[in-house]
C-alpha cells in the first residue's frame, strides 16, 4: 500500500510517498516551470522512474497546491489548506500555528486538536511571499541564500512600500546612491518578515511551526521567531508538509 501525494505550487512542486505503515518512501521537489500540466507530466515520470506507479492498485494519489487540477492520474484533489494541516500535523504535532511562505502566498494556518480550525492567507500581493524574495534577490543580482546573508550582515534599513513593483523601484533607488547592498538585502527581509509575522498574529498563538521554502534558511526562521516573542520550529522535511499531508490522504483511500 503506498499513498502518493504531489503538491503543485506556482513555483516548486513536491512529492511525496507514504507507505501502509507510515514511513515516508520518497520525496522530490522540482521547479514547477510554466506549465502546471507539464509539472504533472514530470512528477509521473519521476515517481515511475523510482518504482511508484499511480496506476498499481494498491497506490492511491492525492494532487494538491496551485496547480492540482493539472493532474489527471490524482485519484482526489484536496485544498492546500487542508493538506498542510497534515502534513504539519505529522511533523510536528496537533497544536499550533502553521506559516507557510509560500511562491505566490502566505497562509497561517491553525491547528486544534490534530485539525485545521481557522486559517488566513495573504494572496493579494506577492508581498510577504518567496516571489517577493526571488524579485529581490535577481534586482540585487544574487540568490536567496545570499540574500539572506548579507542581510545578517546588513544595518537596518527601511523599505516603506507595500507593493512588490514600488519596492523594486524603492530598491533600484537605493542602488542608484550607493546604500550597500547587505543594508539592502536587510530591508527586503524586514519588510517580509514584518508581513509575514502580522499574518502570524491571526494565529492561535505559540507553538509556531515554520513550512515551505524558507524552512531551511537560518536567518529567517531565527528573525521571525523574536518577532513572534517565540520560538518557530522547523525542519527540512516541512519544505514537503503539503506533499506529505496529500500522501497521508491518498493512504486512507487505499482499500
Amino acid at each position: 500500500m503506498f499513498g502518493i501525494g504531489i503538491d503543485i505550487g506556482s513555483t516548486a512542486t513536491k512529492l511525496a510517498v507514504i507507505d501502509g505503515g507510515g514511513d515516508t518512501l520518497f520525496t522530490r521537489q522540482m521547479p514547477t516551470g510554466f506549465s502546471s500540466v507539464d509539472a504533472s507530466d514530470r512528477a509521473l515520470e519521476e515517481l515511475r522512474v523510482v518504482g511508484f506507479d499511480p496506476a498499481d492498485p494498491e497506490t492511491r494519489v492525492v494532487a494538491t497546491g496551485y496547480g492540482r487540477i493539472a493532474v489527471p492520474y490524482a485519484d482526489k484533489v484536496i485544498t492546500e489548506i487542508t493538506c498542510h494541516g497534515v502534513g504539519a500535523v505529522r511533523l510536528f504535532g496537533p497544536e499550533g500555528t502553521v506559516i507557510d511562505v509560500g511562491g505566490q502566498d502566505t497562509k497561517v494556518i491553525t491547528l486544534r486538536g490534530g485539525r485545521v480550525a481557522k486559517f488566513a492567507m495573504n494572496d493579494k500581493c506577492a508581498a510577504g511571499t518567496g516571489r517577493f524574495l526571488e524579485i529581490m534577490a535577481d534586482r540585487l543580482g544574487v540568490s536567496q541564500e545570499v540574500l539572506s546573508r548579507l542581510a545578517a550582515e546588513g544595518e537596518p534599513t527601511k523599505i516603506s512600500s507595500m507593493c512588490t513593483v514600488f519596492a523594486e523601484s524603492e530598491v533600484i533607488s537605493m542602488i542608484g546612491r550607493g546604500e550597500p547592498r547587505a543594508n539592502i538585502a536587510n530591508g527586503v527581509l524586514d519588510s517580509v518578515l514584518g508581513r509575514v509575522a502580522a499574518l502570524a498574529g491571526q494565529g492561535s498563538g505559540a507553538p509556531y511551526f515554520l513550512t515551505g521554502g524558507l524552512c531551511e534558511n537560518d536567518y529567517f526562521v531565527t528573525q521571525l521567531g523574536e518577532r513572534l516573542g517565540a520560538l518557530v520550529t522547523t525542519c527540512p522535511q516541512a519544505r514537503f508538509a503539503g506533499a506529505l499531508g496529500a500522501a497521508e490522504r491518498a493512504l486512507a483511500l487505499v482499500g
